[in-house]
């Protein structure tokens, strides 16, 4: 589990977020920054999932996309129902 960070997005408007569980790197570029699919916890909030890259360090990010839990259900369903459709071609 990564601490609470805080962070100033370009905005100047500070918030915090801690990585409560890491669920796996979806790939890792050339200068160390990895694109990765977490649970993040965004100013104290219930985490939520996330797919975004992050510096080595855990300090930098680029924007990504948050889902919730049902969000994150629905895109499994599509993906799936996708795949299967490519199979039967």
């Amino acid at each position: 589990m990564e601490v609470a960070k805080s962070y100033e997005d370009s905005k100047g408007e500070d918030f915090t977020f801690e990585i409560t569980e890491h669920i796996g790197v979806l790939k890792t570029n050339a200068s160390g920054w990895s694109k990765e699919f977490n649970v993040v916890s965004w100013n104290g909030n219930p985490g939520k999932f996330d797919i975004r890259e992050w510096s080595e360090d855990h300090k930098k990010m680029s924007k990504g996309i948050t889902l919730t839990d049902r969000e994150a259900k629905m895109l499994h369903g599509w993906i799936g129902k996708q795949r299967l459709h490519a199979e039967s071609e």
